[in-house]
């Protein structure tokens, strides 16, 4: 729910209601010039020219008077008013007209034509004729309300979209009035989150530092007692789905204390001072109702780096933003009890001062979790689903290496809605299968007809990455190979299972890159060309070679330097053309060498390849098991039997080895 205590107040001292005073006051202005236009004209009836005949044959009219040229005003004879025929006329009391009908007249002179052709038609003789008299009159009234009612009605069109417009409704353009406001959401006692800290699994570190903040916003003489103080701000930082918002929403929950959330788009505006103002009043809404905090999600919109890409003398909305923001965090007139937390998944971005203690004191890392953080998140969401006993959280934890919690909530959601689709009443471990597929590989394409010659270079080409993850030494264990198509240009992939692990060394990086390569050299082993299945293939140890070279200082001949997170580009770049033709050359030759190693060891394994390609052929779909049932157990698992396979590789410094690459 929004939050405007400006708007609050106005009512107070009059603001809204004085706005309703002058609503009424126009209705009672609109109402009474209709009165008054009526008045004298209401109480009398119009009549057609055929009834003004009729009265004429019953010397019934006493007078006539053309107003104007416009109007003929009929008088009746006292005696006449009284006949049946005439009770329509003026009834008493009604507004004293002095007329008892009226006709509206087009032509004046035909009008008297034709009282005088009536009076002739019943040979009344001349001197008891009614003759018409014109009148010219000033109609004040008329011509005030002629220009008094279409004002009245601007003036009141006019308050009833000021005032829509200032309370927030009429669509887009609602906040013209109050676009400097907070759009901060506020729950309190009234609006509780009900997210507490017992549904965010995976992030015990992270909870910790945060519950200290809660804990201190409910019992601050613990703290303060000791001399401590209310940290500042909390700042959440990690990759995009790891619960960044979540934890967020915990706090909420479990505080116990007003809670404001904001997003730092919010902010930002195409016109000049209204971040900054927005930045105001969202602090003073939280003074006012301090202890309180503060949440800003994803505010890297307004906390870039000042001064970058910016044109001397302009003016920047998002530098004026970030600059209130420092002030209200860290100024002269900064008050205790509002904790400012904040998110984001660019650290990198964010303006240093922003990052200083005193403004965000805490900077709570929020990593991809572990295999012990995967088992706790896939509990979490276990209990909100209905599964069979095939279905362990920690069989579904070492299935998802480097999977953040969003990703694991929509494994779950997946598996449900497949076994929803197949009517099943749970969800067993096939379906945590499919889904795993699905979200991997994409949507299984079942229709897309393939020809069997492609089909067979397929089959070779994925064999090919099977069989070299599973003779080299630190590839990754194969989980799965297939070939059935699925999502947009896939037409088949083999699925590993990443190692925990934080750190790579040379050796295992160069036979990722070989596995990688496994693919396109089976199709110049067996077929002796290449096609283009391998491009995905390529992009990956393009740029796997790139960084061993340039960000890892893994290449002898370029040395032990970093360019990581500078441009390449010819302006930018902070090495000379000669280093960049130098890079360009090793990179190609790192992977030359990997991709004749990989080359070699299908050459030497090329009857496993063969078996593998053929039961691919047939059945479509291999796992671990299949494969130790057609080429024999993996040899990396037994000790004593692993072979590296790194033949190619010389870790001397002699400059003329295959890769140049060093220990």
């Amino acid at each position: 729910m929004s939050t405007n205590n400006q708007n609050n107040k106005s009512e107070g001292n009059g603001g809204p209601k004085f706005q309703s005073y002058w609503i009424y006051a126009i209705m009672s202005v609109v109402l009474l010039a209709l009165v008054l236009t009526n008045w004298g004209t209401g109480a009398s009836s119009q009549i057609q020219l055929d009834r003004l005949n009729e009265m004429i044959k019953d010397d019934a009219v006493s007078a006539i008077t053309l107003v104007n040229g416009e109007r003929a005003e009929i008088y009746l004879k006292e005696d006449k008013k009284s006949l049946p025929r005439y009770e329509d006329s003026a009834p008493e009391g009604m507004g004293g007209s002095r007329y008892d009908y009226f006709l509206e007249v087009v032509d004046p002179s035909s009008f008297t034509r034709f009282v005088d052709r009536a009076y002739e038609e019943e040979d009344i003789p001349f001197s008891d004729r009614v003759q018409v008299n014109s009148e010219n009159r000033a109609d004040y009234l008329g011509t005030a309300l002629q220009w008094l009612l279409p004002l009245a009605v601007i003036a009141f069109i006019w308050i009833i979209l000021m005032r829509r417009l200032g309370s927030g409704g009429g669509g887009p353009g609602g906040q013209i009035f109050n676009i400097g406001k907070s759009k901060a959401t506020l729950f309190d006692q009234n609006s509780k989150v009900n997210i507490t800290f017992a549904d965010v699994a995976g992030l015990d570190e992270a909870k910790e530092e945060v519950m200290e903040v809660v804990d201190f916003l409910k019992n601050p003489k613990k703290y303060t007692a000791l001399g401590g103080k209310i940290p500042k701000g909390v700042l959440l930082v990690g990759p995009p789905g790891t619960g960044k918002t979540l934890l967020a929403k915990a706090v909420a929950g479990e505080a116990g204390v007003p809670f404001f959330t904001m997003s730092g788009s919010d902010f930002v505006e195409m016109f000049v001072g209204v971040g900054a103002s927005r930045v105001r009043d969202l602090f003073k809404q939280a003074r006012e109702k301090a202890p309180c905090i503060i949440f800003i999600d994803e505010i890297d919109a307004i906390g870039r780096a000042r001064g970058r890409a910016n044109m001397q003398g302009g003016n920047d909305e998002r530098e004026n933003t970030l600059n209130q923001l420092l002030v209200e965090m860290d100024g002269f007139s900064t008050d205790k009890g509002v904790i400012l937390m904040a998110a984001t998944n660019r650290p990198d971005v964010l303006d240093s001062a922003l990052l200083r203690p005193g403004r965000f004191d805490r900077q709570i890392s929020i990593d991809r979790p572990d295999l012990q953080g995967r088992e706790a998140i896939f509990k979490v969401h276990l209990k909100t689903i209905k599964t069979n006993d095939t279905v362990n959280a920690l069989v579904l934890s070492e299935m998802t290496p480097g999977f953040a919690g969003a990703e694991i909530a929509n494994i779950c959601n997946e598996a449900a809605l497949i076994a929803a689709r197949r009517n099943q009443d749970s969800i067993g471990l096939d379906d945590f299968n499919y889904a795993l597929d699905k979200v991997i590989g994409g949507l299984e394409k079942k229709n897309k007809l393939i020809n069997p010659e492609e089909k067979k270079i397929i089959a070779y080409h994925e064999a090919g990455h099977a069989i070299c993850g599973w003779f080299l030494k630190h590839a990754m264990p194969l989980v799965k190979v297939t070939i059935v198509p699925r999502g947009v240009a896939a037409l088949g992939y083999a699925q590993y299972l990443p190692k925990e692990q934080y750190i790579t060394r040379t050796g295992q990086m160069l036979d990722m890159m070989c596995m990688t390569f496994g693919g396109r050299a089976a199709e110049e082993v067996v077929f002796d060309e290449i096609s283009t299945g391998a491009q995905n293939d390529l992009d990956k140890v393009t740029k796997m070679a790139y960084d061993m070279v340039t960000v890892y200082g893994m290449n002898f001949d370029v040395g032990q330097v970093s360019f990581y997170g500078m441009s390449r580009d010819s302006y930018q770049r902070p090495y000379s053309d000669d280093t960049a033709t130098l890079i360009d050359d090793q990179v190609r030759e790192l992977l030359q060498g990997q991709y004749e190693r990989a080359k070699q060891l299908l050459i030497d394994k090329r009857e496993e390849m063969q078996k593998l390609a053929e039961a691919l052929l047939e059945k479509e779909v291999l796992s671990r098991k299949d494969l130790e049932d057609l080429i024999g157990p993996r040899p990396a698992d037994a000790e004593e039997g692993a072979q590296e396979w790194a033949g190619v590789i010389d870790n001397s410094h002699d400059p003329n080895n295959n890769g140049k690459v060093m220990p």
